[in-house]
Parts: structure tokens; sequence; C-alpha cells
């Protein structure tokens, strides 16, 4: 399987350009695409799930032409968008009935197995006759991701998930994709950096709407090998390392100095420690040379 992107466009009434002649090929397994806020993600995601149209360029999904075949692609499509809404007072599984229901699953005892197989997934059995309306906001990610597996779609989206989660929850809405993400083309939309090094294979980082860098993260981090330097400073001192390094981060310790991680091509002087490359970094230097 694999969804092909080819010379996307979109520009909103506005003006804002948020897709900017775009090409990507994304195929089985975890893909992240990383990006600040306003980068064109959420965009891209609306459009790949054929919820708006672009102005030009084609896509196609597993010998699906998604523009001109969209009915196809939902067929297909499991898609968690960023704010999916809120729920009745109905309890998981009525809930997932309901939907499995609305998705074409007629017959009674195989909506039965579904809605206990998604449930099993996502780790919501023990909550199943509980109200929705009432989950916490990782259980309810889990819920929107089990709801998206009934139809056991071949294309899964998440727009943003884990934004607002606390660490357990995030870890185990991570750990729900994780399951899901070996046999399916699961694009996972963040802009935690943490969230695509501990979740995804490929990568891509937008901003926008332009691909900046395609990758792994293992790969970004090995090109900058020997081009990220480390000091530790103090507060006052920060401006002018900034205006004569290019710093990609600075965070304070527990003495309230600061550490900072800048990129160059060689040790800028003696003070500097060289350091292993970490995705952040990869993140900043291809965000600083848009």
């Amino acid at each position: 399987m694999k969804l092909k992107i080819q010379n996307l466009s979109k520009t909103y009434k506005n003006g804002v350009k948020a897709l900017d002649n775009l090409n990507l090929e994304i195929e089985t397994g975890m893909f992240g695409l990383l990006g600040p806020n306003g980068a064109g993600k959420s965009s891209l995601m609306r459009t790949i799930a054929t919820l708006q149209k672009p102005d030009s360029g084609s896509i196609e999904f597993d010998g699906i032409n998604v523009l001109e075949d969209q009915n196809a692609l939902r067929k297909v499509l499991g898609y968690l968008p960023q704010d999916f809404g809120v729920y009745p007072n109905m309890s998981a599984e009525s809930l997932l009935d309901y939907f499995a229901r609305l998705k074409g699953i007629s017959n009674t005892q195989q909506r039965k197995l579904m809605v206990s197989k998604v449930l099993e997934i996502t780790n919501l059995e023990e909550a199943r006759y509980k109200s929705v309306s009432g989950y916490s906001g990782g259980m309810k990610q889990r819920f929107g991701i089990a709801q998206l597996l009934l139809n056991d779609p071949k294309l899964i989206i998440v727009d943003e998930p884990t934004a607002g989660l606390d660490p357990a929850e995030r870890h185990r809405f991570l750990n729900v994709l994780r399951e899901i993400g070996t046999n399916h083309v699961v694009i996972f939309s963040t802009h935690i950096v943490d969230d695509v090094n501990e979740l995804c294979h490929e990568m891509a980082i937008l901003n926008g709407g332009k691909i900046l860098q395609r990758s792994t993260p293992k790969d970004a981090e090995a090109e900058l090998a020997g081009k990220i330097w480390s000091k530790v400073i103090e507060r006052e001192d920060l401006e002018a390392i900034e205006a004569s390094c290019q710093v990609l981060s600075s965070k304070y310790n527990q003495e309230n100095k600061l550490t900072v991680r800048i990129y160059n091509s060689e040790q800028p002087d003696h003070s500097f420690v060289g350091v292993t490359p970490q995705l952040e970094d990869v993140y900043f230097v291809a965000l600083k040379k848009d």
C-alpha cells in the first residue's frame, strides 16, 4: 500500500497558502508529519481525508484516485481529527455499535465481535459500559481510534492526537497507535517532536505548506553528527551567543543557568562541547533553514 501526493496546492480565500506544490510518498507503517502550528499539517490531513479540495495536484492511495473517487477512499479511511466533537450520554459499547451500523455492518453478531475487538485493541474493555462523555481526554482519544477501526481501514490519519494529554494518557495512546501501525498506513500529524521520535520509522518536516525534509529519525540525526554543540551560559550572555551562533534551543538547568545547543559545521571555540544530535535539533535546523 502506498499514498502518493503530487504537486498539491491550496490557498484559502484569505490569501493564506496552506499547501505549496507539496510532494510526498508514504508506505505501510507509522509516518510522522512534524511541523509547528500553522505549518499546513491539518490542511494536508483534511485534503487527504476528502474534507476539502485542493486547488491543484493529485492524491492516489492503493490504486484509488482520491480526488476523483472520494467515496472509494472513505471506505478504507480512518480519520481522527484534532477536534472530534462532543459525545452523547451513551456507553462506549452502545456508541460503537451505533457507529458500526452507520458504517454498514448490518449483522448483529458481526457488529458485536467488531466492537469487542476494537475495545480490546484500544484498552477500553473495562470502561465499555461507562458513558463516553465522562471519559478522560486520553480515553476519548482512544475511543476515537476505536471508532475509526470499525471498518478495518487501510489508511489511518490522526491529527495532533496527544495535544493536551497528561504523560500517562499520552503513553497509553501511543501504545495503541504502535499496535495498529504495523499493518496500516498511519499518518501521525503533530508538533511534538518526542511523539515522532518514539513512534515513527519515517517522517517529514512540514512548514509553510512545503516539505522541508523527508527521512527516518535516525538518518536525520546522523546527518547532524559533528555539527551540534552545547555550552552552559549565564542568562545575560544569551543575546551575544544568538548574535554570533545559530542557537537551536536553550533550557535552564538546576543551577538556573542556560544550556544552549547550536548548529555549526565546526566547533565555534573551545568553550563549546560536541553533543549527540537529537531529533529536536533536526527539527529546529530544518525550520531555521526554511
